[in-house]
């Protein structure tokens, strides 16, 4: 049964009116903080990092903190009695109904700060992509939990860079905030935030903080979360390193704050390092924390002990729950924020001993453009070829072929304008490069019979995207705003490049589609 656009729209406008909750008024980033939108008075996250680990259950790949109510129910008598006003989820299913428990949490004034990817659909640092399967789970995410007026923002990753060999995953993660802020804004939902949580290097901690809120406004991250683990037992604000991490971060645009603290070096935890933060030595630089975290798990960070439907709580949530109850600290108000605080910054130099880091992001998936340029293939891989042989098909296609129109660098910056579609078409197109540099000879499209010729391949189709590449490099096939059809590649093959990668280029590219289709894993919770 057909449902009309109208009946959707208006299944839309109720959820968007029913999830208005009074508790929690919508929070908005105004220079570098967070205010209320309906009272101007800045908002200091009291947070708690509220996700359990799916280890011991084989049949789940992660485990949706926000889809039982009953859980929510057991729960949020505890989080209150801690003073929260913020949790961090890290993976969520947007097929499930999340009303109930976002109800729960707004009825208690509780915020969810959410994670955009789960952990076989993340941008992994070694062989960092943005393509089509990450912008649909990402989106999927946004359009799940949109509605909610207690929603305060997004992470579009954590901890992809995390040392200075792999700042070149950075750019992907920078396009994934460029887009995701872009289709929230498309969407005409409210301004969500949308920021990145990092790691504490001490050699790249202050140029990718940076680098996330250097740009145009369009481009930088809303926010930017440090998972901070300086003050480990009796700490002071200047031993610990609070103090100089305040310093570094003094100029810094957009709020930040502490997307997990809580060393556990020992234990219980007495969490002294939160007297500081909520102080005024801290207050006007950082928008407060997330502790780490409810679940007591292998790795001893846990506040609560659960066991089945029982809660007991442990020596670190009484020590916590003391401190977090008495702070009083000042709010500023929005109306004395000024204009230099909303200004951007100027992005850190890329070619530093630490920081090596494109400023030009890959472009944004574009499925339809994808779809497009699929259908004008003469040549492409076979049907019966398994995923897993696709790393093989492309070592020895791409020993023969230029392969630049798939491949990404963040590094350089240039990124070729098929790189973000899936990996069966990216392997497709240059199978049918090197058909055309070969003037199609049968032998050209057959590669022990993993390819065949497309006899339905459109012949007069031209495909644009939406956001062409503007990179320094070009595709083997010449104009990067679009892909012309299979009859006009017939006729220009002699200028398609059959240049060869070279033995380094070719390595990185294998790595990034062996991985890619071979799955990697994302550990949610250390």
């Amino acid at each position: 049964m057909k449902v009309s656009s109208i009946t959707i729209g208006l299944v839309s406008l109720c959820s968007l009116v029913r999830a208005k909750f009074e508790a929690t008024p919508e929070v908005e980033v105004v220079g570098n903080k967070f205010y209320f939108s309906n009272n101007g008075s800045q908002f200091l996250m009291r947070g708690i990092a509220y996700q359990q680990n799916p280890a011991e259950e084989k049949d789940s790949k992660y485990k949706d903190p926000l889809v039982d109510q009953e859980t929510c129910k057991r729960d949020v008598k505890y989080l209150k009695e801690l003073n929260t006003n913020t949790i961090r989820v890290y993976a969520l299913d947007p097929t499930k109904d999340h009303d109930p428990c976002m109800k729960i949490l707004a009825d208690a004034g509780i915020y969810v700060i959410a994670d955009l990817s789960e952990p076989s659909v993340s941008i992994n640092r070694d062989t960092p992509e943005w393509n089509l399967d990450l912008f649909e789970r990402y989106t999927k995410v946004v359009d799940m939990l949109a509605p909610y007026s207690n929603v305060l923002g997004f992470f579009a990753g954590n901890e992809v860079t995390n040392n200075d060999t792999n700042t070149d995953a950075s750019p992907f993660v920078k396009a994934a905030i460029r887009d995701t802020k872009k289709y929230i804004e498309e969407k005409k939902y409210r301004k969500i935030p949308v920021g990145y949580s990092s790691n504490d290097d001490e050699f790249i901690r202050v140029p990718i903080a940076d680098y996330f809120s250097c740009g145009s406004l369009e481009d930088r991250a809303d926010f930017f979360g440090i998972n901070m683990y300086e003050w480990c037992g009796d700490a002071t604000f200047k031993s610990s390193g609070y103090e100089d991490r305040t310093n570094e971060f003094k100029n810094l645009t957009i709020p930040i704050f502490f997307s997990e603290y809580g060393c556990n070096e020992k234990r219980p935890r007495k969490f002294t390092e939160v007297r500081a933060l909520y102080s005024t030595q801290m207050t006007d630089i950082w928008s407060g924390g997330i502790v780490y975290m409810y679940f007591e798990e292998e790795n001893k960070y846990g506040l609560v002990e659960v066991k089945g439907d029982k809660v007991s709580t442990l020596k670190d949530y009484e020590y916590y729950k003391s401190e977090i109850n008495n702070i009083s600290p000042s709010y500023a108000q929005v109306k004395t924020v000024s204009a230099e605080a909303t200004q951007t910054l100027a992005c850190p130099a890329s070619d530093q001993k630490h920081w090596k880091a494109a400023t030009d992001l890959p472009p944004t998936p574009d499925q339809d453009y994808c779809n497009c340029v699929a259908k004008s293939f003469d040549c492409v891989v076979s049907d019966k070829v398994q995923s897993k042989k696709y790393g093989d098909l492309y070592a020895e296609v791409c020993g023969l072929i230029d392969c630049s129109s798939i491949s990404a660098n963040g590094t350089s910056g240039d990124y070729g304008e098929y790189s973000f579609c899936s990996d069966k078409d990216k392997l497709s197109y240059v199978l049918n490069l090197y058909y055309h540099d070969q003037n199609e000879h049968a032998q050209a499209c057959d590669f022990d019979g993993s390819a065949s010729v497309n006899v339905n391949a459109e012949e007069t189709k031209k495909c644009s995207a939406k956001n062409p590449v503007t990179s320094k490099s070009k595709s083997a096939s010449g104009d990067a705003t679009s892909t012309s059809n299979s009859k006009s590649t017939k006729q220009n093959a002699g200028n398609i490049s059959a240049k060869k990668m070279s033995m380094a280029e070719l390595i990185a590219l294998t790595t990034v589609v062996t991985g890619l289709i071979t799955g990697f894993s994302m550990v949610l919770f250390e």
